[in-house]
């Protein structure tokens, strides 16, 4: 079985074996809640005057054998371990009673009380290191019970053999000790569980704790003051809350105990600890106290534990007002600075925060000025100062930045040579320069002044603002990040936007071009085939009757056919041109130039290329060239169409020595809309250039 077995604690599958002899268990427990009722029986009718402590005793028995009785019901080996302490305390209540009833009661009272009382710390730390489900799963923890079980029979050996007196103080060290002995291996079992079982040790675990914390104040208020009479009655009562929680942790009364398990452990522990300074009080006495002084000692112990419980909630509303007397207000002025890094998460403004930390400074440290500068690449500029005043920018040159950027937090002479600007009107100060930097980038720095007659800054003053702006420059780090990921997502927008409405006007032109071709077929070829279908009827009705008529219509159908083909021709050229399709772009562009009516050169030595980049190409050249005949008619065009070195991208650029324009001032025209939306169709840009008085220029790029 492996450490994680214990996972399955309270809910391990009991073998046909185990089934069967379940009952011999119940049994067991039948029979110790019959000694227990026998021993009662005995005390009831023998012993004069017997008290509650017998009551106490036999519940705690009843108690841990219905425990015994739940956990066997729930398939839990534990429950056997119960019943045998169940059993060996009904033992050991039997021999008490027997020797109560009559003193000379002989060897078989003396036999039961002892094995009893012997076996019972064994017991318990078994039950202790078996935890929790009563398997001892490592060769150490079995050598402990066996050492535990040795150990009983020797005691159980020498109290028969022996003197009887005290045997009561020995029961309770030897529970004591196999509870020290048995913490480590629970503790350890403990970490390795998981899930519903934890909870249900964390319920064992609370338990243990009360029944210490109750066993520890009964023998402190036992040894310090005489009280109570019969400690071991309390004790015994409080160890009542262990076979309570075993039998809460079988059934469904489960659920995260953990925080009140931390707070009873940290409460008895700080019991150990109160315990432990009155008893070396005492000690330092000599003495037991009696009479007034043991009154004196009952309150002050309960005193310290009313302090004790009230240190933390005392504590917070007595710094407030502390703070409040000395700094006028509920925070001490290093708050600010102590808590800068946990601030950063809240919606606190950067702005706002700087303030507050250069107000903190200034309080803290005894300042006459506290400034912070941000900026990046040699250029910074004063965010905020106390008190408020305002500088020009500073520049550190490329020189001075790294090593700026690399120091520590530096003194008026490391200034004086790298940053002799920040000096101005500090000459006689005592200044702290604290650079911001993050990964070997400079993204501000700290400017600290005090009088030049006030006590000089010390090592803790200069960890702290190490620290300090370590963590301002993560800050400042993670402002740059937000400010990029925001223009990032502007930008995503605005290209976001620029394709949408690209889409649609995609959409919108082809839906143009297509009605336009459908008015160009209809009013152009359509009413050149319709005269000719009109025309050759007419001409057929002239054959027989007029040859000669019938030969001269026909020659004009023939000129009519020529005009309807070159119609054709012209308008798939301006759908897509054959010659682009055939002989590609140096071709298609020279006819384009020659057609146009300025004059126009070519300089376009390039290959062949995807249907869809001649054609932008193409269209947007022409669209240049259209547009400088418009608006420089007597200017001379030039059209450039090459590869960048690395014949990675497309280049072409159309300018003229026209009278420009000025970019700034011009709207975007629907020639530069239509090309912007071809070329960014295949992942292309086209950019303007113009100066007025000295031409312009449309260039534009595409990736191959």
């Amino acid at each position: 079985m492996t450490t994680t077995d214990a996972g399955r604690a309270f809910e391990v599958a009991v073998a046909p074996e185990n089934r069967t002899t379940a009952p011999w268990w119940t049994l067991a427990g039948i029979a110790a809640i019959g000694l227990v009722a026998w021993a009662a029986v005995i005390v009831e009718r023998s012993v004069t005057g017997a008290g509650i402590g017998w009551i106490v005793a036999g519940l705690t028995i009843v108690a841990w054998t219905a425990a015994g009785l739940t956990l066997l019901r729930k398939a839990c080996p534990l429950g056997r371990l119960a019943l045998v302490g169940s059993t060996l305390a009904a033992l050991t209540f039997v021999g008490l009673a027997a020797r109560a009833s009559r003193p000379a009661a002989g060897l078989p009272a003396d036999l039961a009380l002892a094995v009893g009382a012997a076996a019972l710390p064994a017991v318990g730390l078994h039950l202790l290191i078996g935890l929790p489900n009563g398997d001892l799963i490592t060769g150490g923890r079995r050598a402990l019970a066996t050492a535990g079980y040795s150990v009983a029979a020797l005691g159980a050996l020498a109290w028969l053999l022996g003197p009887r007196a005290g045997w009561g103080w020995a029961l309770a060290l030897g529970a004591g000790l196999a509870v020290l002995a048995g913490l480590a291996p629970a503790n350890q079992r403990y970490r390795s569980s998981a899930g519903v079982t934890r909870q249900r040790l964390q319920w064992i675990g609370c338990a243990v704790a009360l029944a210490l914390e109750v066993s520890l104040v009964v023998v402190a208020m036992r040894l310090l003051t005489g009280w109570p009479r019969y400690p071991a009655l309390i004790a015994a009562v409080g160890a009542l809350a262990v076979p309570a929680a075993l039998i809460g942790s079988a059934t469904h009364l489960v659920s995260r105990v953990d925080r009140v398990l931390v707070a009873t452990v940290s409460t008895a522990g700080l019991t150990g600890v109160v315990v432990g300074v009155y008893l070396v009080v005492v000690i330092g006495l000599g003495r037991t106290p009696v009479g007034h002084d043991r009154q004196l000692l009952v309150l002050s112990m309960a005193a310290a534990g009313i302090a004790a419980l009230l240190y933390i909630p005392a504590r917070e509303r007595l710094t407030d007002q502390a703070n409040r007397l000395v700094y006028g207000e509920r925070f001490a002025p290093d708050e600010a600075i102590r808590t800068f890094g946990s601030r950063l998460s809240r919606a606190i403004p950067m702005d706002e925060l700087l303030l507050q930390l250069v107000e903190s400074l200034r309080k803290t440290f005894a300042l006459q000025s506290a400034e912070v500068w941000t900026g990046g690449e040699g250029r910074y500029e004063l965010a905020v100062s106390v008190p408020e005043r305002s500088s020009a920018p500073l520049r550190i040159g490329d020189t001075a930045l790294p090593v700026v950027a690399r120091a520590g937090v530096s003194g008026t002479a490391w200034v004086e040579v790298w940053l002799p600007e920040l000096l101005a009107g500090r000459e006689h100060a005592r200044v702290r320069v604290v650079p911001i930097g993050h990964s070997g980038e400079l993204l501000g720095l700290i400017v600290l002044e005090r009088v030049a007659d006030s006590d000089a800054f010390g090592e803790d003053d200069d960890r702290a603002l190490a620290e300090l702006a370590r963590q301002v420059a993560l800050a400042l780090h993670n402002v740059q990040l937000d400010s990029a990921l925001q223009a990032s997502l502007d930008e995503v927008r605005r290209y976001a936007g620029e394709l949408q409405a690209s889409r649609a006007r995609i959409v919108a032109t082809g839906d143009a071009e297509r009605r336009k071709i459908e008015r160009n077929l209809h009013d152009g070829a359509q009413q050149h085939l319709v005269a000719l279908a009109v025309n050759l009827r007419l001409a057929k009705d002239l054959v027989l009757e007029s040859p000669d008529a019938a030969a001269e219509m026909l020659g004009m159908l023939a000129d009519s056919v020529k005009e309807t083909i070159q119609e054709l021709r012209d308008l798939a050229h301006g759908i897509y041109p054959p010659l682009l399709m055939d002989s590609g772009l140096t071709e298609a562009l020279r006819a384009a130039a020659a057609r146009n009516p300025t004059s126009t050169e070519v300089d376009a030595e390039v290959g062949r290329y995807p249907s869809e980049t001649e054609a932008a190409v193409y269209f947007c050249c022409l669209e240049a060239m259209q547009n400088a005949a418009k608006h420089a008619p007597d200017a001379h065009v030039q059209v450039r169409v090459f590869e960048d070195d690395d014949g990675a991208t497309l280049r072409f650029s159309v300018r003229d020595d026209g009278p420009g324009f000025d970019v700034h001032a011009a709207t975007a025209g629907h020639g530069y809309v239509n090309m912007s939306d071809r070329l960014g169709a295949i992942g292309g840009a086209v950019e303007w250039s113009s100066t007025p008085g000295a031409g312009a220029c449309v260039s534009g790029s595409i990736p191959l």
